[in-house]
């Protein structure tokens, strides 16, 4: 049974790719600082899976704490490497923050695992590298424009550390996984995306109907969409998690063209913000109380994914369609609460 360590494994992508990777026979252990991440998420992969998840508690900043695991575990032989802030605001606030964490934490990572010969790892990448692209659907050859925010240097930058570490160590595999829009949560429920306040649409939704929001804004009425707000590509978090198995295993098949590739992720559709509430409501039975107010900073008018060459060389598809996404997103929270409430009484 191949080892595989996944960084970031408390928070919300990692914790729903290990359930892929044990689903398809991979053993794997965790590393998260808990931070951002939550202990929630192992006890959630318990009960989906039956198999209890080792979590190294380490800031992946400090090497000689990130070595350790690759001391203790000689058997690794792939790395999926999620741990990073992600919100685009924060970064435009605390740029130093963003850069220190991100491109530290992955820096470490390429030593540990150049050190420990451990042959194969993936990075998170995120389809805010393509900014403001000139054409759309964007494919992997789409030039990568100016950064919008701190955050999306940060991933543009972590692509061009893995190109060069990759150029002058031909023994190993990178692959450059470039995700749109995760959202929704595993069909059990048991997990899902945990944010007090989030950034990110779908949850703010989801906060919204169930009343821990009095009310959520719509960030502009007035782009150059069919309903004049932002289109984004949205994809199933398990749509998401299985690529990252399929990479791996891919890697380790020995079927990459190169040892750094780039796949695009994402559903292949653009949907407005405004289309992704009409969803939710639907599928909810619950009326949203909606804004609409002014664009938001570092907000990009449209991106969606040509996902071809990952359906293609990764056989992968997207099995979840928009509103499974919007179900399952709102029976997570609607699951939250009830646990709240139990904790509460």
């Amino acid at each position: 049974m191949k080892k595989i360590l996944v960084t970031g494994g408390c928070g919300y992508i990692g914790a729903h790719t290990i359930i892929d990777l044990i689903a398809n026979g991979f053993e794997v252990i965790s590393v998260d600082d808990l931070s951002r991440g939550s202990l929630r998420m192992l006890s959630g992969i318990e009960k989906i899976t039956g198999k209890k998840v080792k979590n190294y508690k380490v800031n992946l900043c400090n090497l000689d704490d990130t070595e350790t695991i690759f001391i203790e575990n000689p058997d690794i032989q792939g790395v999926i490497h999620f741990a990073a802030y992600k919100s685009v605001g924060e970064s435009v606030n605390e740029p130093l923050k963003y850069y220190n964490n991100n491109i530290s934490s992955l820096v470490n990572v390429l030593k540990c695992a150049r050190d420990h010969n451990v042959l194969n790892v993936v990075f998170s990448s995120s389809c805010s590298v393509y900014g403001n692209a000139e054409k759309l659907p964007v494919d992997e050859q789409t030039p990568l424009k100016e950064p919008e925010s701190p955050y999306a240097r940060t991933k543009q930058m972590g692509e061009a550390i893995c190109v060069d570490f990759s150029r002058v160590n031909q023994a190993f595999n990178t692959m450059l996984l470039r995700y749109f829009n995760p959202v929704g949560a595993h069909p059990t429920a048991y997990i899902g995306e945990i944010q007090e306040k989030p950034e990110n649409l779908v949850p703010v939704i989801t906060q919204t109907a169930i009343g821990k929001r009095p009310q959520m804004q719509v960030f502009g009425s007035d782009y150059p969409t069919r309903d004049g707000s932002c289109v984004r590509d949205y994809i199933h978090v398990m749509d998401i998690a299985n690529a990252h198995t399929r990479a791996l295993q891919y890697m380790i098949d020995g079927n990459n063209d190169s040892n750094c590739e780039v796949f695009n992720l994402g559903s292949g559709v653009g949907v407005t913000v405004l289309e992704m509430i009409q969803s939710f409501e639907k599928v909810s039975g619950k009326k949203l109380n909606y804004k609409v107010g002014d664009r938001r900073p570092g907000d990009v008018v449209a991106v969606y994914a040509d996902n071809t060459k990952a359906k293609t060389k990764l056989g992968w598809e997207c099995k979840y369609t928009l509103d499974q996404v919007m179900d399952s997103a709102w029976r997570w929270e609607q699951n939250m609460q009830h646990e709240s409430q139990v904790h509460l009484n």
